[in-house]
């Protein structure tokens, strides 16, 4: 058993600090969607290379509804989130509601005389790539799964309501992803609640923040994170924008920060430097660092592009932010200082190709990878000086991505839209070591843990194990 000293070292080389958990602990999991260092790393482990649908599936499960939430993991249990649409009736139109919506007068965040589409119905529009109204009534649930088995241990139910909004058509009512730190499981869904469980099911608390407004009714997606006592939660919308902070113990607010955003679906990070942990989130006009314990912005560099998705990574040295949507934009930016950092010496180096619309970008062994667009094509440089080791590579084998890349072992995992996933060798060389396809297309980030890794498709969860 490794002390906590070793975990201390370990955590100053990624910029976290893990102040109750030994190292064997962070080696099984994997508490939030990037991983128990938010790098998109696991601390040790052997999943396998190489798998197919007859081969290395431990087990594969059906999961009910719809998500791109990825699955999180504690000791053996492991959380997914999921929205299951109610079946319509056979002589229904498909065009109206299928259920009449839940009264919502007393749901906060709304103004007078608005009802549950919000900014007038945004999201029905439908441009630009825009959702239909939801027509049906979802039932927003939390998973417990047996992580060795797939068996369900337990299965709750947040919220059953008509969407007030719809979503682009590729994404889903239940984006952002569950947290936990062996006590607590949060579950996040937007405009329909937050919910916080013991490791038993039992409900703590629950929030309702009322009815996000997203740009072109894309839809939602940022996951909150945990850390210690305090639960931060991201709430970028095309009206008033905050992040707010709560207690996880009894869902007290302890406090909220305006921001001066519009809609965005990055997840914030967390990163402690000389002594004060910040809160860190990526967005179209600025990256911003907020205090934890208080909310008070600490610094904010511009330079993004728009719809900047990807959450930022962060070492002992630096935060590394990227995005691209209309335009390419990748920088490297020091920890410890203070202030609008905008084009300021406190870049030290920047990028303007090849980088990831909806991906986070994966930081391992001083290397940071990251794909362009959500196409098929890779890059990897040298996280402190931006030195290039190859660029804007085609993988052969997934149409895309959406998933962020994940690591452990030497090896960088990378999961295609279309149920193909590419295994890279962690090297300043690109080499491909295998091509593994499954029948099921993805779009959730995979979970490492142990010697498996857990991949949530559009139908099913797979435990890839040998």
């Amino acid at each position: 058993m490794h002390t906590f000293l070793s975990i201390k070292r370990f955590a100053l080389t990624v910029g976290l600090v893990f102040t109750s958990m030994h190292l064997s602990l962070a080696q099984t999991h994997w508490p939030q969607w990037r991983g128990p260092v938010s790098n998109g790393i696991a601390l040790e482990g052997h999943p396998p290379t190489t798998w197919s649908e007859q081969e290395n599936i431990r087990w594969k499960k059906p999961i009910p509804g719809k998500g791109h939430a990825s699955p999180v993991l504690w000791g053996k249990r492991l959380f997914l989130l999921t929205a299951v649409a109610e079946p319509v009736a056979d002589n229904s139109d498909h065009s109206g509601v299928g259920n009449p919506p839940e009264p919502q007068a007393d749901r906060p965040g709304r103004r007078p005389g608005q009802g549950r589409g919000g900014r007038g119905g945004r999201g029905g529009r439908g441009g630009f790539g825009g959702g239909q109204p939801a027509s049906v009534k979802h039932s927003f649930q939390t998973l417990c799964l047996d992580k060795e088995t797939g068996d369900t241990l337990w299965v709750r139910e947040g919220m059953a309501v008509i969407p007030h909004e719809g979503h682009h058509p590729t994404n889903s009512y239940s984006s952002g992803s569950a947290v936990t730190d062996g006590q607590h499981v949060v579950s996040f869904f937007g405009s329909r609640g937050l919910f916080v469980y013991d490791m038993e099911g039992n409900l703590a608390w629950k929030k309702d923040l009322g009815d996000m407004s997203t740009r072109n009714g894309f839809g939602e997606g940022a996951s909150p994170v945990l850390h210690g006592q305090t639960l931060v939660v991201p709430w970028d919308t095309e009206q008033e924008s905050y992040l707010v902070a709560f207690d996880k113990r009894d869902g007290s607010e302890l406090w909220r920060q305006n921001r001066d955003e519009r809609t965005g679906w990055s997840t914030p990070y967390i990163v402690q430097h000389d002594g004060t942990i910040e809160v860190v989130v990526n967005a179209s006009n600025k990256v911003r660092s907020y205090n934890l314990s208080d909310g008070a912005l600490l610094w904010e560099c511009a330079g993004q592009t728009v719809n900047a998705i990807p959450s930022v990574v962060a070492d002992d040295r630096h935060l590394y932010a990227v995005s691209g949507y209309r335009g390419n934009a990748a920088m490297a930016i020091q920890l410890g200082k203070r202030g609008d950092l905008s084009g300021s010496d406190a870049i030290t180096w920047t990028l303007s190709r090849g980088t990831p619309y909806v991906p986070s970008p994966l930081l391992m062994n001083g290397r940071l990878w990251f794909t362009q667009g959500n196409d098929a094509v890779i890059t990897c440089v040298e996280a402190q000086t931006g030195k290039v080791h190859y660029t804007q590579e085609r993988l052969d084998g997934p149409s895309g991505f959406y998933a962020s890349p994940v690591g452990v072992d030497g090896k960088v995992y990378l999961a295609g839209r279309n149920g193909t996933t590419v295994v890279l060798e962690d090297s300043d060389t690109l080499k491909v070591l295998a091509v593994n396809r499954l029948d099921d297309p993805i779009d959730a980030s995979p979970a490492l843990s142990g010697n498996a890794i857990y991949i949530r498709g559009h139908q099913h969860l797979y435990c890839i194990a040998e």
